[in-house]
């Protein structure tokens, strides 16, 4: 009878010692731990540019936000919203980093008043470059006004801050060579090796509601000019890209000595097999300028592999000698609300040139690229850097010792979480982790290997710090992380409630 007693009172000791299960953790929204698509899903992030600098690929959108009717319900995107341009950036494809938004548009008092360019009211498609100017490097950020011209912005980083430069629009209807263009939008910037900056833009087919099929096969609404040595000056007339059944999303990339200009083909009309509407087409020329020869496609409409359709907007990048596309479409929208609504984000998939130099089609799909390299635990890591993540927002932070535009990780409630691919621990391990927190609240933040209710390594208690923006580094030690894991910070608390702002951690090695 006694060893009986023994065996149940040490059976429900155990049954209350901590094991690896965490609370139930939150779901992802769209992008399912081990794919690299889409880029992000805590927000959206349309008609994506990249560019490339320093070990990083810096992605600039269009600030696609939910539009909501008086009841709560969700309306369909009248791009209402897109008056900033989010960025974000990566070293590997697979952890990208939250630089928040530019507040571009600042005419009538957008942006609550901050907005840079104080005669835009909207930045539509922006397009990004670098160019060292009196032997600094100088960035320069292009959006459309919608569809009435072109402005830019410049700062001496990749993330700003940013400054108008010029105070008017850049390119205009009235710019030479720009009569004709119906919709003067969606810029797209190139920096020739010699240092020569070119400016792709236009769209629209002419005829109004009721365009023939010679306007539909070739409406002429492709432009390029040359910019001036200063980037914020023109410094030729526009030429006109005769582009077949062009409709918008104008690109530029140069391979083996080949320009190569590519948009969004149109989707009215009678259209031949090698111009499939909706589609990104293709011309090449031995000139920036042009004339361009039309070669093929290379993107289907995303609708094609992610169904919902929609516009088809991309740029061509090479980051680290691979060819890759970028491009949006609606698969973060139509997995919270069933259907996307018009609502974008961002995705990334390899480009293959072919030996001829022709362009191989895109293989579109969720499981994206493949990381390039793994991350270093030892140094600090902003805590809206991560891979995945279970249900959290990033928003503007006051923390100290960040980048421009800091942001950190908010709406944290139990069993939410952020995780990150392919941290490398090496062989000694991890002997302490701290992050930079603030909270009335508190909670923990668990560290665990592989998957949210993986292997617990060790667990940080976060106090209240009298305040949101009240920001405290704290350190727990950690004990058996060593080597190369997916990691993940699961969040736990009692309340309803944000538990506290998670800003950046960092650990020490053994």
């Amino acid at each position: 009878m006694k060893c009986s007693v023994c065996l149940l009172i040490f059976t429900l000791v155990l049954s209350c010692l901590p094991v690896y299960e965490a609370n139930a953790a939150s779901t992802p929204i769209a992008k399912q731990v081990g794919n690299a698509n889409p880029l992000i899903d805590h927000h959206l992030g349309a008609d994506p540019f990249a560019l490339t600098y320093n070990g990083r690929v810096y992605l600039y959108m269009s600030s696609d936000d939910y539009e909501y009717q008086s009841n709560g319900t969700i309306k369909d995107n009248s791009f209402a919203n897109l008056n900033r341009v989010f960025v974000i950036s990566s070293a590997d494809m697979v952890n990208w980093t939250d630089h928040g938004a530019i507040p571009v548009a600042g005419a009538n008092g957008a942006n609550g008043g901050r907005g840079i360019a104080k005669w835009a009211g909207a930045s539509w498609a922006p397009s990004a470059a670098v160019k060292k100017i009196n032997g600094k490097d100088k960035f320069f950020l292009y959006f459309a006004n919608s569809g009435g011209g072109i402005g830019v912005l410049t700062a001496d980083s990749p993330i700003g801050p940013w400054t108008d430069p010029i105070g008017k629009p850049l390119v205009t209807p009235s710019t030479p060579g720009m009569s004709g263009v119906v919709w003067l939008f969606d810029p797209a910037v190139f920096v020739d090796d010699d240092g020569t900056g070119y400016l792709y833009a236009g769209g629209g087919v002419p005829g109004g509601s009721n365009p023939t099929q010679g306007q539909w096969a070739n409406p002429k609404t492709a432009r390029v000019l040359k910019l001036g040595a200063d980037m914020t000056s023109v410094a030729s007339s526009a030429s006109t890209i005769d582009a077949p059944f062009m409709f918008e999303d104008s690109g530029m990339h140069k391979y083996n000595g080949t320009y190569y200009y590519s948009y969004c083909i149109n989707f009215g009309g009678s259209h031949p097999a090698d111009k499939p509407p909706g589609e990104i087409g293709y011309m090449t020329s031995s000139s920036p300028m042009g004339p361009f020869t039309y070669k093929g496609h290379f993107l289907k409409n995303p609708g094609a592999f992610f169904g919902g359709g929609g516009n088809n907007h991309h740029a061509v990048f090479n980051f680290k000698n691979e060819w890759y596309v970028v491009y949006h479409t609606q698969t973060v929208s139509s997995a919270l609300y069933g259907s996307g609504k018009g609502y974008r984000s961002p995705h990334i998939n390899k480009l293959v040139h072919n030996a001829d130099g022709s362009l191989r089609e895109v293989a579109a799909n969720y499981e994206g690229v493949k990381q390039l390299s793994n991350l270093n635990p030892y140094q600090r890591v902003e805590a809206e850097t991560f891979a995945w993540n279970g249900r959290i927002l990033t928003e503007a932070s006051s923390a100290p010792g960040g980048p421009v535009n800091n942001q950190h990780v908010t709406n944290i409630q139990n069993g939410d979480w952020v995780a990150l691919g392919n941290v490398d621990f090496g062989s000694n391990g991890a002997r302490t982790f701290k992050a930079n927190v603030a909270s009335t609240v508190g909670g923990k933040i668990e560290v665990r290997l592989g998957s949210a209710n993986g292997r617990l390594v060790g667990t940080l208690n976060v106090p209240s710090t009298g305040g949101t923006q009240n920001w405290r580094e704290i350190e727990t030690a950690i004990n058996g992380a060593s080597g190369v894991h997916n990691v993940f910070f699961v969040f736990t608390g009692t309340g309803g409630g944000n538990l506290f702002q998670f800003d950046s951690w960092q650990f020490t090695q053994r």
